[in-house]
C-alpha cells in the first residue's frame, strides 16, 4: 500500500513539472510574439501614413467633380428640374426615366444649363446618388444633399427613424425644416397611396413625425400633388390616386347581380393648408413645433376640366401650373384622354386661379423714350445708333459676300459659325404642345419648361425639349432646344389602331365643315350683306349675327361688334383707381396697370416702408436695428412680392384698357410729360 502511494505521488509530481515546463515553455512564447508584435507595431506606425495617404488618394478621387461641355440631356420623364439658390445664371437636371416601348431605362446624371451662355455641362462624380425616377431632390429611402456651389452629393446620415422608401411624393421647405408628405409604394401586385407627414430638421439632422390633432381633417392618400411653401407653413393642392369601388354586374336567371371591386383613378382638388407653430424658447419637453392641417375653401376659377399630371411650380407668392391630362373611362377597356397646354397662376393667399395667356409684343415705336433721349439731342443720338447699327449690318454682309468669291469650300462653314453668332432663339407666340408631367423651375421670373409626357393610343411620347416664357411680360414662348421624339418600338397593331382613330377623327372635322358652311350659305340667300363692314370679313360678320359656332370669347365679340369710345386721359387715373379699389380690400398699396415694379416702388416707397416698420415692430424688432438701406431694401421685397401678387388682376386691366385704346392714350401722355419732344413751337 505504501508502495502503491508512493509510485502515485512520483507520478503526480512528474505530471506536475510537466505542465509547469509547458507553461513556462507557453509563457517564452508569448513573450517572442509579443515582442515580434511590438515590432511589427513600430512598422505599422510607418506604414499607417502610406496607409492614409492612399485612402486620401481614394477619397479625393471618389469625391472628384468634373464638369463638361455637353449637348442637351436624353428625353426622360419623372426627372427633377431646380434652378439654383446661389447662382441666378444656373438650373440643375438630375435623374428621371425613358421608356421606348421595350425598354425602361434611369438615369443618375446631373446636368448644369448656364442660362446667358446657353450652354449645358455635364456634372460627373462617383459620389453620386444611384438612378431612380420620380424622386423630391433627393429622397427615397436614402437621403442626399447637393451642394450646388460645390457640385458635391453628400449621403446623410440621419438619427433615428426616416421615412419609408416611396415614388411620387413631394417635398417643400419651411425656414430649418424640409416637410415631406404623400406619395405611393408600388408593388408586383397593388398600388398603396400614402397620407404620412415627416419633417426635417437640419439643424439635428433628424427626422420626425408631428402629432397631429384628431379634431381637425386631413388629406387623403395621394401622390402627384401641389406642396409650396408658405410664411406660416405649406399649402398642399390637388393631387391623384386610385378608389376602390364596387361594380354592379349584370343579372342572370337564377342569380342575383354580381359584383366585384376594381380601382378608378382619382383626381383631387381640395386644398390644405399646413400650419407651423414653433416651440417656445423655454420648452424642453417638446422642442418639436405644433403642427396642424387645415382645411381651405376650394380655390376658385380652377381649371377645367380637373386634371392630373399638371405640375406646379412656385413664384414670388404663386404657383404657376402648366399641362395636364383628363382621362374619360369609356369602359373597363378603354380610357379617352384630353391632354393641355394650358398656362394658369394660382394666387395662395386669395385661392385663386387666373389663366395666363400669351399677349402680343409691343412695337419698338410705341415704347416711352427714355430719360436722356427725349428732346432733339434725343433724337440725334437715336438716329446715330441706328446708324451705326447698319452700318455694322452691311459690313458683315459685305464680309460675307467677299468670303463667298473667294472660297465656296470654305463658304458654308464660315457662314455657319457667323449665322450662330447672331442667331436667336426661335420665338413662338404659342404655348408648348400638349403634355402632362413636365419639369417647371422658376429663375429670374423666367418659367422654364422642360420636357414631359404626351400618349397617343397606347404608344407614349417623350418630348425632348425645352421653352423659357418671361412672366413679366408673357409675350412669347422661346424655344432653348428641341429635338424630335425618337422612335416607338411597341407593337404594329397599336399604330394601325391610331391611324384608324386620326382617320376618323379627321373625317368627322370634315363633316363639321361642311355642316357650317352649310348653315351660313343658307342664311346668305335672304341676308343683305353691308358693302363695307371694317376688320371683319363676311363669315365672321354672319357669325356675330347669327352665333353661328363663335369660338371667340364674349369680351372679344363685345369689343369688336360695339364702339367703344375711350375715356379721356384726365379720368385714366380716376378710373384705375376706382377698379383697384373695388377689387382689394388688404389696405395696401396696389400697383397700376402699365406700370413696372420699379416705378410701382418709387411712387409708393414711404407707405411700404411703414407698413414694414410696423411689421418689425409687431415680431418684437426694434426699426432702429435696420440702416436706412436695408429698410430700403425690405420694402421693395415686400412691394416686389405684392406686385407679383396683383399681376393677373392688373394684367385683366390692361387688356381691357388695351382693347379700348386706353393704352394707346395713356402712352401718348407719358410721352408728352416726359420730354419735350411734343412741344409745340
Amino acid at each position: 500500500m505504501a508502495r502503491d502511494k508512493k509510485g502515485k505521488s512520483d507520478g503526480k509530481k512528474a505530471k506536475i513539472a510537466e505542465k509547469k515546463h509547458k507553461q513556462a515553455k507557453k509563457g517564452a512564447k508569448k513573450k517572442i510574439d509579443k515582442n515580434l508584435k511590438g515590432n511589427d507595431s513600430d512598422a505599422e506606425d510607418i506604414d499607417l501614413e502610406a496607409v492614409l495617404a492612399s485612402y486620401a488618394k481614394e477619397q479625393e478621387k471618389f469625391l472628384k467633380v468634373t464638369e463638361v461641355t455637353c449637348e442637351p440631356p436624353k428625353p426622360r420623364a419623372s426627372a427633377t428640374l431646380i434652378a439654383s439658390p446661389t447662382n441666378s445664371n444656373e438650373l440643375f437636371l438630375f435623374g428621371g426615366e425613358y421608356f421606348n416601348g421595350a425598354l425602361a431605362a434611369f438615369y443618375n446624371d446631373l446636368y448644369v444649363y448656364l442660362i446667358k451662355k446657353d450652354e449645358w455641362r455635364s456634372i460627373n462624380s462617383p459620389n453620386t446618388p444611384l438612378p431612380r425616377s420620380g424622386h423630391a431632390w433627393c429622397r427615397g429611402a436614402k437621403f442626399w444633399r447637393f451642394d450646388p456651389s460645390t457640385r458635391e452629393w453628400t449621403r446623410l446620415e440621419v438619427k433615428g427613424k426616416s421615412p419609408p422608401a416611396r415614388s411620387g411624393h413631394r417635398m417643400t421647405y419651411h425656414k430649418n425644416y424640409i416637410i415631406l408628405f404623400g406619395g405611393f409604394q408600388d408593388s408586383s401586385q397593388n398600388t398603396k397611396y400614402l397620407a404620412d407627414l415627416w419633417i426635417f430638421d437640419t439643424q439635428t439632422y433628424s427626422w420626425f413625425t408631428p402629432e397631429l390633432p384628431v379634431s381637425t381633417p386631413n388629406p387623403d392618400a395621394r401622390s402627384s400633388f401641389t406642396f409650396l411653401p408658405h410664411d406660416e407653413g405649406a399649402v398642399l393642392y390637388g393631387g391623384y390616386s386610385r378608389a376602390k369601388v364596387a361594380i354592379t354586374g349584370r343579372q342572370t336567371k337564377g342569380t342575383g347581380q354580381s359584383q366585384r371591386s376594381t380601382y378608378k383613378p382619382l383626381v383631387h382638388q381640395d386644398c390644405f393648408f399646413l400650419r407651423i407653430t414653433p416651440a417656445g424658447v423655454n420648452s424642453t419637453s417638446n422642442p418639436y413645433p405644433k403642427v396642424r392641417w387645415e382645411r381651405r375653401k376650394k380655390p376658385i376659377n380652377l381649371p377645367n376640366p380637373s386634371r392630373a399630371g399638371a405640375t406646379m411650380t412656385y413664384h414670388k407668392g404663386r404657383g404657376i401650373l402648366f399641362g395636364g391630362v383628363h382621362d374619360t373611362e369609356e369602359n373597363e377597356e378603354r380610357i379617352e384622354s384630353e391632354f393641355f397646354n394650358g398656362l394658369f397662376a394660382w394666387n395662395i393667399e386669395r385661392n385663386r386661379f387666373f389663366q395666363l395667356n400669351l399677349r402680343k409684343p409691343k412695337s419698338k415705336q410705341d415704347k416711352i423714350p427714355e430719360e436722356g433721349r427725349s428732346g432733339r439731342r434725343g433724337r440725334v443720338k437715336a438716329n446715330e445708333e441706328d446708324l451705326l447699327k447698319n452700318l455694322a449690318i452691311l459690313e458683315i454682309k459685305r464680309a460675307l459676300s467677299k468670303d463667298d468669291k473667294e472660297n465656296e469650300i470654305e463658304e458654308s462653314g464660315d457662314k455657319e459659325e457667323t449665322m450662330e453668332i447672331f442667331h436667336e432663339k426661335l420665338v413662338s407666340q404659342e404655348f408648348p404642345h400638349e403634355r402632362f408631367n413636365a419639369q417647371l423651375t422658376t429663375q429670374d421670373d423666367i418659367l422654364y419648361i422642360y420636357g414631359g409626357t404626351y400618349e397617343r393610343g397606347d404608344r407614349e411620347f417623350t418630348f425632348d425639349d425645352m421653352y423659357a416664357i418671361d412672366l413679366g411680360k408673357l409675350d412669347c414662348v422661346k424655344q432653348i432646344f428641341r429635338r424630335e421624339a425618337e422612335n416607338w418600338y411597341g407593337s404594329d397593331i397599336e399604330e394601325e389602331d391610331e391611324e384608324d382613330d386620326e382617320e376618323d377623327d379627321e373625317e368627322e372635322d370634315e363633316e363639321e365643315e361642311i355642316e357650317n358652311e352649310k348653315k351660313i350659305k343658307s342664311k346668305c340667300q335672304d341676308e343683305e350683306i353691308p358693302v363695307n363692314i371694317p376688320d371683319c370679313t363676311v363669315q365672321q360678320h354672319l357669325q356675330k349675327k347669327y352665333k353661328i359656332e363663335s369660338k371667340k370669347p364674349d369680351k372679344l365679340q363685345a369689343t369688336e361688334s360695339e364702339n367703344v369710345s375711350p375715356l379721356p386721359v384726365s379720368n385714366f387715373d380716376d378710373l384705375t383707381n376706382d377698379i383697384i379699389t373695388m377689387a382689394h380690400d388688404d389696405h395696401f398699396p396696389h400697383p397700376r396697370p402699365f406700370e413696372s415694379r420699379r416705378d410701382f416702388f418709387q411712387r409708393t416707397s414711404h407707405l411700404w416702408q411703414e407698413i414694414l416698420i410696423t411689421s418689425l415692430r409687431w415680431k418684437g424688432i426694434l426699426p432702429e436695428t435696420l440702416s436706412v438701406k436695408e429698410i430700403k431694401t425690405k420694402a421693395f421685397e415686400k412691394s416686389e412680392n405684392h406686385w407679383w401678387e396683383s399681376r393677373e388682376e392688373i394684367m385683366i386691366l390692361e387688356d381691357e384698357q388695351e382693347a379700348a385704346g386706353i393704352g394707346e392714350i395713356v402712352t401718348l401722355s407719358d410721352k408728352k410729360d416726359s420730354s419735350g419732344v411734343f412741344k409745340k413751337r
